[in-house]
């Protein structure tokens, strides 16, 4: 039987209903309510192309049973995070330094970035590189990546 929940997302009441209380937030996010910054990349944890924000941390939205998520949670995903006409520093410092090559990581990338940087606001690198270990990139843009945050620490 179908479970109704209130979901509070990028500033907004998202009311779902889910059939299985293990489902991922992910899911819910993509299929329910029709948002594709959060990807499925590896379905275990380990890539990060998931990565949103759950009340000001990065999580992994593939392993993280919407079930688990506390009343009022606040949940951002890329697209709450800015917008086209106001992006997010994060956001706007990886459009300067080219930081996306395919753009299959770069949800990741730009959502533990932007976590780090509300918690370290001026990191060093070996701090950037250390936050974003867990993130995996194929395309290769892990220096402008890195010089992305540093920019955007510069920012803020």
């Amino acid at each position: 039987m179908a479970q109704p929940m209130s979901l509070d997302v990028n500033g907004r009441a998202a009311p779902v209903s889910v059939d299985d209380p293990d489902t991922p937030l992910l899911y819910v996010l993509r299929d329910d309510l029709g948002l594709h910054g959060p990807r499925f990349g590896c379905g275990l944890g380990q890539c990060g192309a998931c990565t949103v924000h759950v009340d000001g941390q990065a999580v992994r939205s593939c392993i993280t049973p919407v079930s688990s998520l506390k009343a009022g949670a606040k949940i951002v995903t890329l697209e709450g995070l800015g917008s086209l006409d106001k992006p997010h520093p994060v956001q706007a410092a990886f459009i300067a330094e080219q930081a996306a090559q395919c753009g299959y990581c770069i949800n990741g990338m730009i959502m533990q970035s932007a976590a780090l940087l509300s918690e370290t606001p001026k990191p060093d690198e070996t701090a950037i590189r250390q936050a974003l270990a867990q993130n995996l990139c194929r395309c290769g843009t892990h220096q402008r990546i890195v010089r992305a945050v540093q920019r955007a620490a510069g920012t803020l």
